[in-house]
């Protein structure tokens, strides 16, 4: 799956406010309520299992870009929320700059392939500077996920 395929501009967060990736988790979890991809009563159960695999070795992969991701039983279908910080978060990123960019992705349990390929995908993306310059820059939620759907189909 593509970034452009799980979400819709009411799951981009501009302007994230988090300090750190813990913050960033759970706002992006919140966001994924707020728009009814996550039920209310699992929220603390999915913010518990993304945490967890956050614990065992952090998603900040560099470049300004975190990728908080797990599977779980609570979901039925791939979700995701990006979230976009103008000061940065601190992510414990693998070249310990600040992460600009939170890509939180869900995948239900039992998927790995779905889980690897949507990674993969969301990581190469990303990987392009002109892309992540042009998300920083993004006006607003419909700017970048065009951005996303556009590079989404190259």
């Amino acid at each position: 799956m593509d970034l452009g395929d799980i979400l819709s501009k009411e799951q981009i967060l501009i302007d994230l406010q988090a300090d750190d990736r813990w913050q960033a988790i759970d706002e992006l979890i919140g966001n994924l309520v707020a728009t009814g991809r996550i039920k209310p009563e699992h929220r603390d159960a999915v913010a518990a299992v993304v945490k967890k695999r956050e614990a065992s070795m952090s998603t900040g992969i560099g470049l300004g870009i975190g990728i908080p991701h797990a599977s779980t039983d609570l979901i039925y279908e791939v979700a995701g929320a990006l979230g976009r910080s103008k000061k940065g978060v601190n992510f414990d990123a693998l070249d310990n700059q600040p992460v600009k960019l939170v890509i939180l992705f869900l995948v239900p349990q039992g998927q790995f392939q779905k889980h690897l390929h949507t990674l993969a995908n969301i990581a190469k993306l990303l990987s392009k500077p002109e892309i992540r310059t042009a998300l920083e820059q993004a006006a607003d939620a419909d700017v970048m996920l065009q951005i996303i759907r556009d590079q989404g189909r190259k």
